[in-house]
């Protein structure tokens, strides 16, 4: 679907581009968004490698395992149908974590394999769990400590400050995750309350 949402926008562009006889223009633009786009993945690989170089290093040193023990009784409440020993568990930690760091390339690879992993748990696999829907809420709004990938996109244009946004951004993100949390809270409640629904019997009716 969103494959075909952007062929619908880059054809509509051209059309109106030929009517107004600006051709040229999307041209020009085509080949400048792909240089630009080119430029920017260089300044992020740098940026990216380090950090999660220092993120594997976490891991040696058991950093990111201390840091799974103190968000276990969060998840552990997030995630109240999960069983704690699941593999789904520790996905969502290591996506929680990378999360935390600004590691957005890292963080998607797990959220996919706990995404697998609570479809597993999902007994109707063709509805979202809970879990599931609760996963894709955090994941979204994702508390961010530091906003690596920001960061480096502002390095690389050169901005003169590039770490001031570190405060906003924490709060943004804080307000965003709290507001993620309480929608989760309120749905989840909502569905455990809501009545079953009745089947109504096919049987016909007596003719007197």
């Amino acid at each position: 679907m969103i494959n075909l949402i952007w062929l619908l926008m880059i054809l509509i562009g051209f059309v109106f581009a030929a009517v107004n006889g600006n051709i040229e223009v999307v041209t020009q633009a085509a080949f400048d968004g792909a240089a630009t786009g080119v430029t920017v993945c260089f300044g992020l690989i740098s940026v990216l490698v380090f950090w999660m170089g220092m993120m594997k290093m976490a891991e040696d040193a058991g950093l990111l395992a201390r840091i799974a023990k103190l968000l276990g009784p969060v998840v552990g409440f997030l995630f109240p149908d999960v069983p704690k020993n699941h593999p789904a568990m520790g996905y969502i930690l290591s996506n929680m974590s990378a999360n935390l760091l600004g590691l957005g390339n890292a963080a998607t690879p797990m959220g996919i394999k706990a995404m697998q992993q609570l479809q597993e748990l999902n007994p109707d696999k063709q509805t979202a769990s809970p879990a599931m829907c609760t996963l894709l809420a955090l994941n979204t709004a994702s508390i961010t400590i530091i906003p690596t990938t920001l960061i480096a996109i502002r390095l690389n244009y050169h901005s003169a400050n590039a770490t001031e946004i570190v405060g906003t951004t924490l709060m943004a993100t804080i307000i965003a995750t709290l507001a993620a949390i309480i929608a989760d809270r309120w749905y989840r409640n909502r569905a455990l309350h809501k009545p079953p629904r009745i089947q109504k019997s096919g049987n016909p009716g007596m003719k007197g």
